[in-house]
This record gives structure tokens, C-alpha cells and sequence, in this order.
């Protein structure tokens, strides 16, 4: 249902800026988002994902800053995918402020998911 669900929102979304600033400007934004994004996923994410995995595996709760590295990862590929709610959420994973607070919930469900047990390790 959510993945039906959301191309609708996105299409939406462009629709609606689309009649508010124009085609050109909604194109040129969608690009330069994706731009943004690509360039972000390329530069941080591979490292971040290797830190975060490893912490995983050895069965640690991730650090703040491998959890950082996953949420600009994540970001950028939000950043990367055509409409604006995901952008718009791509940059409330990028931008400090707002990712602290995704930080924090993470690593708060990380902590009960491991004191529970259920947390599932992904071995290569």
C-alpha cells in the first residue's frame, strides 16, 4: 500500500509546484535536488555504510556518527529520487539540527531492539 502511496504524493507534489512556480522552475529543481543528492550518496555513503555495518555485525549498538553517515546516506539518495516529499525528507536527514532527533530515535529503538533480542545481524 505505501509503495502505491507514494508515487501518488510525489506526483502530486510536483503537480502542485509545478502550477505554482512553472515547469522550468519545477524541472530545475528536481535536478538540482538530484544532483545534490547523487553527489552526497557518492562522497559519504560508502564509508558510513562500512562503519555501520561493521558495528552491526560485531553486534554493538552504532555510534552517533555511523548512524550520521547512514541518515546523509539515506539522505542522498531521498535527494536523488524525482518529487519533493522525498527531498523534503532527504533534507531533514541532512540538515544537523533535524538529524539529531532521527539519531536519537535510532539509537533508542537500536538499544531495545538488542536488549529484546530482536535485532537481526546481516553476515556477507
Amino acid at each position: 500500500m505505501l509503495l502505491l502511496l507514494i508515487p501518488i504524493i510525489e506526483i502530486l507534489g510536483i503537480w502542485m509546484v509545478g502550477s505554482w512556480l512553472g515547469v522550468g522552475w519545477t524541472v530545475f529543481l528536481m535536478l538540482a535536488t538530484s544532483v545534490i543528492g547523487f553527489l552526497m550518496a557518492r562522497s559519504q555513503g560508502r564509508q558510513a555504510w562500512q562503519v555501520f555495518m561493521l558495528q552491526v555485525n560485531n553486534r554493538e549498538v552504532p555510534t552517533g556518527t555511523a548512524i550520521d553517515g547512514v541518515c546523509i546516506l539515506l539522505a542522498g539518495f531521498l535527494l536523488i529520487a524525482p518529487g519533493f516529499v522525498t527531498d523534503l525528507v532527504g533534507f531533514i536527514l541532512l540538515v544537523p539540527f533535524t538529524r539529531n532527533y532521527v539519531r536519537a530515535f535510532l539509537t533508542h529503538t537500536f538499544h531495545k531492539m538488542m536488549a529484546s533480542g530482536k535485532f537481526i545481524v546481516i553476515k556477507r
